[in-house]
């Protein structure tokens, strides 16, 4: 009895592995891409300058969405970074003093924030950011990656013509020097 127990549990392995290579012939798995497309490197910054900026639909700190269509017609600097990063922190107030100067002159600073909405709102209130800020997490990583961010670094910065062109990137802190020089620069 005994016997035949081992006989017919050894016959089911057999059977199962049988049927299990059986399957992998006729449709064999095909193993995950390793860097889904959304996640391959895009091209940087000094590539993008000259052309057309990419489009992405973010959403504001009120959670309403925001799309780079809506900043046409004015020269437009979107700004990346995050509550955690010392060097964003460090611009903000510079870039608050740049956008109320410049609005006369069809000027928008775009903050563009690696974090949550609540955390980035109360963030910027406490700065007194001036200027619109939009969230989100992978979202805001892709964009910033179709802007030329290759890296992921922050912050990065990409100044907009009026016509939607890209004219200037920047890696990196922010001077406020370099950063009038290009926006006189596409007046």
């Amino acid at each position: 009895m005994r016997k035949s127990a081992l006989i017919m549990v050894l016959v089911a392995l057999v059977a199962a592995a049988g049927g299990y290579f059986s399957a992998m012939a006729v449709n064999p798995v095909q193993p995950p891409d390793p860097t889904p497309a959304d996640f391959e490197p895009g091209p940087t910054g000094n590539e993008l300058v000259g052309a057309r900026r990419p489009d992405f639909t973010l959403h504001d700190v009120r959670g309403n969405p925001v799309s780079a269509d809506d900043f046409d017609g004015h020269i437009w600097l979107a700004n990346f970074w995050a509550t955690w990063c010392a060097p964003c922190v460090e611009e903000m107030p510079m870039l608050s003093r740049l956008q109320q100067e410049y609005a006369g002159d069809g000027l928008i600073v775009v903050g563009i924030a690696l974090d949550d909405a609540s955390r980035a709102s109360e963030f910027a209130a406490d700065l007194g950011v001036n200027y619109p800020i939009l969230v989100g997490k992978t979202d805001v990583v892709l964009a910033g990656r179709q802007f030329g961010n290759a890296t992921g670094m922050l912050p990065f910065s990409v100044l907009i013509d009026a016509g939607g062109i890209i004219r200037w990137t920047h890696l990196g802190a922010l001077s406020r020097e370099q950063l009038q020089a290009e926006i006189r620069s596409i007046r």
